[in-house]
């Protein structure tokens, strides 16, 4: 069964892991963003992400993605479980 799955987390100036859900999902930081989000790379350093910057993910638990940034920034998530 395919679950079609859409978020908005909002940002905190913290790391945060995404929720828990296993998928394929596109990424994406609002446009309308204050400022860069970081998302924490697989070595531990900050990757920025610009306002509008999206990336395709395919087959992961979302929650191995962390981020952080300006407070009240927004990233999406649209994809789907199966």
């Amino acid at each position: 069964m395919n679950n079609p799955i859409m978020r908005k987390i909002v940002v905190a100036a913290e790391y945060q892991a995404l929720p828990s859900i296993r998928g394929t999902f596109e990424v994406s930081t609002a446009p309308a963003n204050a400022g860069v989000v970081f998302f924490k790379g697989d070595d531990g350093s900050d990757v920025p992400w610009v306002a509008g910057e999206y990336h395709y993910f395919e087959r992961i638990n979302l929650s191995s993605l962390q981020v952080k940034g300006t407070p009240g920034d927004v990233v999406t998530v649209i994809g789907g479980s199966w």
